[in-house]
């Protein structure tokens, strides 16, 4: 009966060894099965391939400051008040053409005084002449010393000294009187009155802001990456901002030429300093600007856009592949699937694509976008856009 009892105590434990035996190999085969799956597990990424294609370079310009050549103060010469004005504001001058009239009270005296000093002056020079011929005639008959001859030449000289002086004087006075009119420094318009009729100026004054916009420039500092495919005297593209409201700096007719929203100037290239011949990281970059359509004033405005005039090839991804600001990395995708992070160097891009000068090769993958949670070395499954390339 022992015996029996005790073969059954061993078949009972068997079997619970056998049950916790059983659950330990599914528990250890259930998470070989989970480490598995973890192990093939692939992220989902959007990606595209490095392709030559052409390229329309973008500059985006946060600030644009255009500048007239032409334009500059008409300045009063000399003290007065001013008694009318020929042009009115945004009108048009030549250059040398009067723009106002001064008064001065005190300028006419001092005409007429200076010309009684020159009437005394010729009047001595006059009477020291005579003095002096009288003398050479008598020092011929021994009559007169040498002495008296040369006292008289030297009152002779200085008269005529003084005669050339007063009038050197009323001549100053003259060309003051002149200036009694103010005129345009340049061809242009009046772009700014600074005084107004009955006002006081003294000299150095400037009294109006005269300048000619037909033409504004403007210039960019620009990496040597954005200008190497730069040509002087091409033309690009300015684009302003939807709803772009033009302000003014002078209060001019300017922007007579508006027509509502996407405004788009032609700009021309006009100097690249240095040139591209000379190795530089940064260049100055200028551009003429026609504006004979009186869209625009030598001022800043922002958010403007511009487009290069020519299309280029190139191997580009697409901008949205690049993980930071600066546009110097991308995750690459290879053969079997791994990401890697990689440091390429970059130039110009259209919004949409960007030129790589360095660090990929045509067909390799980049991932587009989809950047949470990756890391160098993460598996991916791969879904490709934008394959299609000129």
């Amino acid at each position: 009966m022992k015996k029996e009892f005790y073969l059954g105590i061993v078949i009972i434990i068997m079997l619970a060894l056998g049950i916790v035996g059983y659950g330990a190999w599914l528990n250890y085969s259930d998470e070989n099965q989970i480490a598995r799956r973890m192990d093939n597990r692939a992220l989902q990424v959007t990606g595209a391939k490095a392709m030559v294609r052409e390229l329309h370079p973008t500059l985006e310009l946060p600030a644009v400051r255009f500048t007239s050549d032409t334009m500059t103060d008409a300045v009063a010469r000399i003290d007065g008040r001013i008694l009318q004005w020929y042009v009115g504001k945004n009108k048009t001058v030549k250059r040398g053409e009067p723009i106002l009239s001064l008064a001065n009270e005190q300028l006419p005296l001092k005409i007429q005084q200076a010309g009684s000093a020159v009437s005394r002056a010729e009047a001595l020079l006059a009477q020291a002449y005579s003095a002096y011929q009288r003398q050479g005639r008598l020092l011929a008959k021994q009559a007169t010393s040498q002495e008296k001859y040369e006292a008289a030449e030297a009152q002779y000289l200085a008269a005529r000294e003084a005669v050339q002086e007063a009038q050197a004087q009323r001549e100053q006075y003259l060309v003051q009187e002149g200036w009694l009119t103010v005129t345009s420094p340049v061809d242009g318009e009046v772009i700014l009155v600074y005084q107004h009729e009955g006002a006081f100026v003294q000299a150095g004054t400037p009294v109006a802001l005269v300048g000619n916009f037909d033409w504004l420039t403007f210039s960019l500092n620009l990496a040597d990456s954005d200008t190497r495919h730069l040509v002087v005297g091409e033309n690009s593209t300015l684009n302003f901002p939807d709803r772009w409201t033009i302000g003014k700096a002078y209060d001019t007719e300017y922007a007579a030429g508006n027509q509502g929203w996407n405004q788009k100037v032609q700009a021309t290239l006009k100097e690249i300093v240095p040139p591209l011949d000379e190795p530089a990281d940064v260049r100055r970059v200028v551009w003429t600007v026609d504006n004979r359509t009186r869209l625009l004033e030598p001022m800043t405005y922002t958010e403007v856009t511009m487009q290069t005039g020519r299309a280029y090839r190139c191997l580009t991804v697409p901008l949205a592949a690049m993980i930071d600001n600066s546009n110097s990395k991308v995750y690459v995708v290879d053969e079997e699937g791994i990401i890697h992070l990689r440091d390429v160097v970059t130039g110009t891009d259209d919004n949409e694509q960007i030129e790589i000068l360095r660090g990929l090769e045509p067909g390799e993958v980049v991932v587009v976008e989809s950047f949470e949670g990756l890391t160098d070395g993460t598996k991916v499954e791969v879904t490709l856009e934008g394959d299609e390339g000129r």
